[in-house]
């Protein structure tokens, strides 16, 4: 899965100059992003200003800033545009790279239980959650190195926390904490998932088989056959389906708590008008920011899942070789 197209010389350029390439682009979006919260604290200020004390700024000044959110804003969606058309064509030269070393050795793997779907489906979906996964952990991470240190510096106008008093640099820790306790909801609510996921994935490789063989072989794929396998089909899923239904509750529920608790954070300093409304929306941007990237795994558990059964068709695939 890897080594055929990281380790494989014909594929360098875009396994390696490919990878910086993303690295670099993600790395300038996360600046741009810096850049825009800081605009959002000084048009949050001037919007202050001028509804607290009407003809203190001009129409023209006002219509600048909203110009200069434009630009940062456009040049945000060029290289946005450009990496995901670069993301696109690395993933697929990366799911060609596991085609054909599949393809190489099919000989040896044709008889593997759905070594079709495998080859076909699986190394595009591996590829397309790699891209998915991969890029959100470069932004997170990237996102948290540059977030990180001017939420722990604006934290400092944060005169104390509810119900607990002054705490230095308070709203990093709470960020970390709330992340890290959505982590450990969500794995121990979606623990299930992974296994179920497989398991759905080789009912409906069997399904998928026996419909293929019937289109040239009149005594396969009959219907008491094929009623049997949609009902191992429709039971795994209903299963999946159930256990879903609790994930999704206990992800929301945490995604929309969470919304709130920045501004629960800064209930005593807002009180206290301890900072102008230009400096609380940079706060509360800038925690969103950190706390998104501490979430990392919170929202991209359902990926995780169906990547953990693709890698695990796979490797059970590659173990014959």
């Amino acid at each position: 899965m890897f080594r055929s197209f990281f380790g494989n010389q014909r594929w360098w350029v875009w396994a390696w100059l490919g990878s910086g390439l993303i690295l670099l682009g993600t790395w300038y979006k996360v600046q741009l992003s810096v850049q825009i919260n800081d605009w959002f604290g000084a048009f949050y200020d001037s919007v202050q200003k001028a509804l607290s004390q009407p003809g203190s700024i001009t129409e023209a000044s006002y219509l600048s800033l909203l110009l200069s959110f434009f630009q940062i804003a456009a040049i945000f969606v060029l290289v946005a545009v450009l990496q995901e058309f670069l993301a696109k064509h690395f993933v697929f030269r990366w799911r060609t790279a596991m085609n054909d070393f599949y393809v190489a050795h099919w000989s040896r793997l044709r008889h593997i239980e759905g070594a079709s779907q495998r080859v076909q489906e699986d190394t595009m979906r591996f590829a397309r959650l790699m891209e998915t996964l991969g890029l959100g952990l470069m932004d997170s991470l990237l996102t948290l190195l540059a977030f990180l240190p001017i939420l722990w510096t604006l934290s400092e106008k944060v005169t104390a926390l509810p119900w607990i008093g002054p705490v230095p640099h308070s709203l990093v820790y709470v960020a970390l904490l709330f992340a890290i306790f959505g982590t450990v909801l969500l794995a121990g609510v979606g623990g299930k998932l992974p296994g179920l996921e497989y398991a759905n994935q080789r009912v409906e490789a069997a399904y998928r088989k026996e419909l293929v063989l019937g289109e040239d072989d009149p005594l396969r794929a009959t219907p008491p056959t094929l009623k049997d396998l949609f009902t191992a089909v429709r039971t795994n899923h209903f299963r999946m389906y159930f256990h879903y239904m609790y994930f999704d509750a206990a992800k929301w529920s945490y995604l929309q708590a969470g919304v709130l608790v920045p501004y629960i954070a800064l209930a005593p300093s807002i009180v206290a008008g301890a900072f102008t409304l230009g400096v609380m929306e940079q706060i509360a941007r800038a925690f969103s920011q950190v706390q998104e990237s501490f979430q990392y795994l919170v929202r991209s558990w359902s990926s995780i899942v169906e990547l953990v059964s693709v890698f695990k068709r796979l490797r059970a695939f590659e173990k014959t070789l």
